[in-house]
């Protein structure tokens, strides 16, 4: 999609086209996705400092901090993985306010293992959660993984409380060549080839270079905050840091979306389906 192109309010947005390497059709691609990320689970944090830039968490703390999110805030944060946001976020609201939301069950059990999160099996396009359910909604780095970002951000607006802000953190691709040119060759070569020598998981090193091309090709910034407006998001926003790492906010309109009570350990029983519960 081009850069002057303009989403139609209602017509489904794809983060990027059809990707032909890595599988045939868009319908094959969530299965593609969801196996990458099975596979690579018990590795991902092995290799997402370098990934990151060795950035990683200081960064997620500090872009969560700029969003808004504060003590006692219910947090769903979507595509969980690992939890690699959601201790930020459980730092910052509370170890129990956070509730994490994947389609990878492989990714889903890790964040267990390691923080003991309460997790729900589910698409982001598709919340299995109760309306106006929460203060805060994180997503990190995997809005080039959904089919639609219309569907989505509507589906982000509708399980927040009124007054609720939702924080999506993604990898854009440098406006200067040079310097798109640079982080081409360290996230399409270098990294996969440290997680090769890593993990020896040949899952794992495909991710890596998937994730390359899927940032290559994503759909500019101005669309995606033209799909959070057009979700009902108000304050529409875009921080960047360092070319790179892009911050997109927004605030669902109302009042009564503040925090809530701290002493409330309850504050994030808003979901039905499959989860894996707290310790």
């Amino acid at each position: 999609m081009e850069d002057g192109q303009q989403p139609a309010s209602g017509v489904a947005l794809p983060p990027h086209p059809t990707l032909g390497r890595y599988y045939d059709n868009d319908d094959e691609r969530p299965r593609f996705v969801r196996r990458l990320f099975d596979s690579a689970a018990r590795d991902y944090d092995r290799i997402e400092g370098p990934m990151a830039l060795g950035w990683g968490r200081r960064y997620r703390r500090e872009a969560l901090q700029r969003a808004g999110l504060s003590h006692g805030m219910t947090v769903l944060d979507v595509a969980i993985g690992t939890g690699l946001v959601a201790r930020e976020a459980a730092g910052l609201a509370g170890e129990r306010q956070v509730i994490g939301l994947d389609p990878s069950l492989g990714m889903l059990l890790e964040a267990r293992r390691q923080l003991g999160v309460a997790g729900v099996l589910g698409l982001g396009e598709q919340l299995p959660i109760r309306e106006g359910g929460f203060d805060f909604l994180s997503m990190g780095y995997a809005l080039r993984h959904l089919g639609d970002l219309t569907s989505a951000f509507k589906e982000f607006f509708r399980v927040l409380k009124p007054g609720g802000t939702v924080c999506v953190l993604e990898l854009t691709r440098p406006a200067n060549k040079a310097g798109a040119g640079i982080i081409r060759f360290y996230l399409r070569r270098v990294v996969p080839t440290l997680t090769r020598l890593r993990t020896r998981n040949a899952e794992a090193e495909l991710l890596m270079r998937y994730f390359w091309d899927t940032i290559e090709n994503c759909v500019p910034p101005a669309l995606i905050l033209d799909a959070l407006d057009a979700a009902g998001f108000t304050d529409v926003n875009r921080v960047l840091s360092i070319g790179l790492f892009s911050e997109y906010t927004g605030r669902k309109p109302g009042e009564g979306g503040g925090s809530a009570s701290p002493g409330n350990s309850e504050g994030t029983g808003n979901f039905f389906v499959r989860t894996i519960g707290h310790s």
